[in-house]
């Protein structure tokens, strides 16, 4: 069965860069046949995509075509992945709810995951050893919390435990904390706010506090800005085809963002962290409908 997400009659994908200088947008590339979703930003210029259940590179600057990455023995993807340090390898998130670990030139995958929860990844730490990822219970999103595992499939435990759902954890360049959305601080069904927690665990810090619904925080590799996807008052989940924002905050100010995107999208549009290696840009994906 094919899960891959696919564009609507007359919808289009566009991927593109946003400086945050300048305030300029660059797009680099638009399809009207392939639904490209998630990109990241290796350290050589790449972009790295998923699309058709396959994982895609891009030269970041446009420049030629979108190319698959011949990954075997894996299924169909979802499009949460993340790059490790040393870039070459990638984690990636499949759609048969496990954790796989590939090189971003090809080949044989291995299975990270094994417990009967779905997992989603989102992070991994610095040194490259820990992965931190969302997991679920079969059939019951309302269990989704925080977990990490150690990149080599040992070590498997939470993070949060109730009081979610949560999502969308990454840790910051240094280390120090994970950031990630959550709904334990409302009442309200899908209210989620940008919130922070010890990767040893400990009580969350929550970081947002306005009526919309804010999803996928992405720290910049040198810590002075981040940027999250921030839905309109009440949004449930972080469905597609929405008109959502891109938000802008500098380092440990979160109560004053700055929309610096409006656009078209939600779901794909920025699941992964984007952010260019010097800290200067980052990549997001919208699906405009032609008329």
């Amino acid at each position: 069965m094919a899960y891959a997400r696919k564009l609507a009659d007359g919808q289009s994908c566009r991927i593109h860069i946003h400086d945050i200088a300048t305030g300029a947008g660059t797009l680099v590339h638009a399809s009207s046949t392939v639904l490209f979703e998630a990109p990241n930003w290796a350290a050589d210029g790449t972009l790295v995509l998923n699309g058709d259940g396959l994982l895609w590179t891009l030269a970041a600057d446009g420049s030629g075509a979108p190319r698959p990455v011949p990954l075997e023995g894996i299924p169909e993807l979802n499009n949460d992945h993340v790059l490790a340090p040393d870039g070459k390898t990638v984690h990636l998130s499949a759609d048969d709810g496990h954790t796989y670990t590939g090189s971003l030139s090809g080949g044989p995958v291995r299975r990270v995951t094994h417990a009967e929860r779905r997992h989603f990844l989102h992070g991994i730490s610095p040194d490259g050893a820990t992965l931190a990822y969302v997991g679920v219970e079969p059939g019951d999103w309302t269990t989704a919390s925080l977990w990490t595992i150690g990149a080599d499939g040992a070590g498997d435990g939470p993070l949060t435990v109730g009081g979610g759902p949560d999502d969308g954890p990454e840790y910051t360049p240094d280390g120090a904390w994970i950031y990630f959305n959550t709904e334990r601080f409302s009442t309200a069904p899908g209210h989620a706010q940008i919130a922070r927690i010890r990767p040893g665990g400990g009580d969350p810090e929550q970081l947002t506090f306005d009526d919309r619904v804010n999803w996928f925080p992405h720290l910049a590799p040198d810590g002075e800005h981040a940027v999250y996807l921030s839905y309109p008052p009440g949004t449930e989940g972080h469905p597609a085809d929405q008109p959502v924002e891109l938000r802008l905050v500098r380092r440990d100010d979160w109560g004053s963002p700055r929309t610096v995107v409006a656009l078209d999208g939600g779901q794909g549009t920025i699941n992964v962290n984007s952010w260019s290696p010097d800290s200067r840009r980052f990549a997001y994906v919208d699906y405009p409908v032609m008329t």
